[in-house]
């Protein structure tokens, strides 16, 4: 029997929801599977965790998660209770910076049973590669003097660690794929940082002949992803460019409530965290809509991550087939509650491992 253990932080908002509903569609992977199991150890830091100890999560938090195989996060966030940049920094933008969780990966594609807003999807399928730990995001600057003086100064740093690591991997993944990586700059304009990107890109490249390559300036790639998404496949960005093309992405797919995305360690020393991109929605907590399916993809994200790529793609297809076939929650014109959607995928992954 392989086991993973696995730290659960729901967080706050439909995180407490969306992540039991997800963590129940895992154990019926297992089910499935039948040699697999899960071993799931839960923990309260959000918020609320905040409001009580004046902290996102406890001092040795990290500690404890580093014994575990992987981090399943569900949303972080409640304005109400804790400014935004205390509870991301004190929690989510902690963990991946101190586990160097250098990568990050979102996909989009055309969803079956989902409408797209956009006209023709052609079947679009592709995934954002966005370096995660560096760039815009950068923690360098400061603000100065008062009043109609005051200046803020925020420094994008870039490093060719950084830089070539989240460029790597882009080419790696588009060996799995359709072997073509698209790379988003804007050295037309940000006259250090992107040139010194497009040099780094041009160099990578030599050392993988068979991908193909290109490379748009974000403006123009945020419009095609719009206009004509199904020409990419791998595309590697920077931080802010990689953050900003997703949100386009869930949206090109008709809802961000369905997108993933996981926080990927590539060396190894400490557990990757996946999560979905969509917030903790706090207009409908408590109400039993929230779309379940963004956590449940990631948890599909993670399957690959453990290598378990025939079960992932088996929990995807099932994910896609329910939706086809109407369990769909409001937010994407369905009736459907967050339970019934779990509940439904549950039982069809049953009925396949009966089949077989």
């Amino acid at each position: 029997m392989k086991q993973f253990d696995i730290a659960v932080l729901p967080g706050d908002g439909i995180g407490k929801e969306v992540v039991p509903a997800a963590t129940r569609v895992l154990n019926a992977v297992a089910d499935v599977h039948g040699g697999l199991k899960f071993k799931f150890t839960e923990f309260p830091w959000s918020c609320d965790y905040y409001v009580e100890h004046g902290k996102m999560m406890p001092d040795d938090g990290l500690n404890t998660l580093q014994n575990f195989e992987a981090i399943f996060l569900g949303a972080i966030g409640n304005p109400q209770l804790v400014a935004d940049h205390v509870s991301l920094w004190g929690l989510l933008i902690k963990i991946r910076r101190e586990f160097e969780q250098s990568i990050n990966i979102r996909p989009a594609k055309y969803f079956k049973g989902l409408k797209s807003p956009l006209v023709n999807p052609n079947d679009f399928d592709l995934i954002v590669v966005r370096e995660n730990s560096e760039g815009e995001y950068s923690e360098s600057g400061g603000r100065i003097h008062k009043g109609e003086d005051q200046i803020a100064i925020q420094n994008a740093i870039f490093t060719r660690k950084g830089t070539e690591r989240a460029m790597r991997y882009a080419f790696d993944l588009a060996k799995k794929r359709r072997g073509h990586v698209s790379s988003a700059t804007k050295s037309n304009g940000i006259v250090h940082s992107m040139p010194f990107w497009d040099d780094v890109f041009n160099e990578i490249k030599q050392d993988y002949p068979d991908i193909q390559t290109a490379s748009y300036h974000i403006d123009a790639l945020a419009a095609f992803f719009v206009t004509r998404p199904q020409i990419f496949d791998v595309i590697v960005a920077s931080n802010l460019f990689g953050d900003i093309l997703t949100d386009i992405g869930g949206a090109i797919m008709g809802s961000i409530g369905i997108a993933p995305a996981a926080n990927i360690n590539i060396n190894g020393k400490y557990p990757s965290m996946f999560e979905p991109v969509h917030g903790s929605a706090p207009d409908i907590v408590g109400t039993g809509t929230a779309n379940p399916i963004g956590q449940i993809w990631t948890a599909k994200m993670m399957l690959d991550h453990f290598g378990e790529y025939e079960l992932g793609k088996k929990l995807l297809d099932v994910v896609e087939e329910v939706t086809n076939d109407g369990f769909k929650t409001p937010d994407i014109g369905g009736t459907s509650t967050t339970d019934e959607v779990a509940d439904e995928i549950c039982s069809r992954l049953k009925k396949t491992a009966a089949v077989s």
